[in-house]
């Protein structure tokens, strides 16, 4: 159901640190017209962790109906708490989003029971279509692969990204998984080999900077063009790194603001890029072929 470049989109921000809707509704036609396939709006990389509940579904709204069909929307819904993440699930459905991605509940720590119990109370209580959203180094749990193959037998669970970074779980995943889901990447550095291992796709922080190359390099690796897809993301390779020099979206930010596609905005407690990495980041772009202003 989802695949290809998923851009996990920033949000953009003034100097000041407010919401710039009309930047992020730019950001959603450059994403159209540069193929991404998809975008997840108010996930990690959009900072939805420091945003007011008032600001969260504003984003949502103004991606939905700037994207007006033409390219699908994907809303980050997951919370600590099961009760919280069925009503920000709920409501983001009525927003018009085609599918929502819930991350493992963070900080709690619960055994692989309570996520099997969480998503499934999720799953009963929402209508709309469910990516997993596995991120260890960031939640302090992982969701083992025996535990998204009983959650695959829930109807309206349809994918999951994988963000360990580990691509054997791909293998496994698919030796598990008896009803087809969408299996993702969410990690930009090992996508290409998580994709020839049997992935459908990636839900990209790479893809904010140079979509469409992220969004060649999948279309080729789902035509089993290894060798083309190689080529490409040998040149998205610096980027892939680079982004990740400090935490996620802070270079990433950064790189759009040089690339005047957004201001320098960003909530605490994350802080601009740090300038003895500003080098490094714009080596990166450019060996990527991205124009900057």
């Amino acid at each position: 159901m989802f695949s290809g470049s998923i851009v996990a989109i920033v949000t953009p921000m003034t100097d000041s640190g407010q919401l710039d809707l009309e930047a992020l509704r730019q950001l959603v036609d450059w994403h159209v017209e540069e193929g991404t396939s998809g975008i997840v709006v108010m996930g990690t990389t959009g900072e939805s962790g420091t945003v007011t509940e008032k600001e969260y579904f504003a984003a949502i709204d103004a991606v939905v109906k700037q994207a007006a069909g033409r390219i699908q929307v994907i809303a980050g819904s997951g919370a600590m708490s099961t009760n919280k993440t069925i009503t920000l699930t709920n409501q983001a459905k009525e927003l018009g989003v085609d599918g929502a991605l819930v991350v493992t509940p963070y900080y709690c720590k619960p055994s692989q029971q309570g996520l099997y119990e969480h998503f499934k109370a999720v799953a009963s209580h929402c209508e709309l279509p469910i990516i997993l959203y596995n991120v260890p180094g960031r939640t302090a749990v992982d969701l083992l692969p025996e535990t998204v193959a009983k959650l695959t037998e829930l109807e309206n669970i349809v994918g999951i990204k994988e963000a360990t970074g580990d691509v054997s779980r791909v293998t496994e995943l698919n030796r598990l998984i008896e009803t087809p889901i969408s299996i993702l990447s969410g990690d930009d550095a090992t996508a290409y080999d998580f994709m020839k291992l049997g992935g459908h796709g990636v839900i990209s922080v790479t893809a904010n900077v140079a979509p469409g190359l992220m969004s060649k390099m999948c279309q080729l690796a789902q035509a089993e063009n290894w060798k083309q897809a190689a080529l490409i993301n040998d040149k998205l390779s610096g980027l892939n790194d680079k982004l990740f020099l400090e935490a996620n979206p802070i270079p990433v930010k950064w790189a759009l603001y040089r690339m005047n596609k957004i201001g320098c905005g960003i909530r605490l407690p994350l802080t601009e890029l740090d300038s003895r990495f500003h080098s490094q980041v714009v080596t990166a772009l450019e060996q990527a072929n991205v124009e900057l202003s």
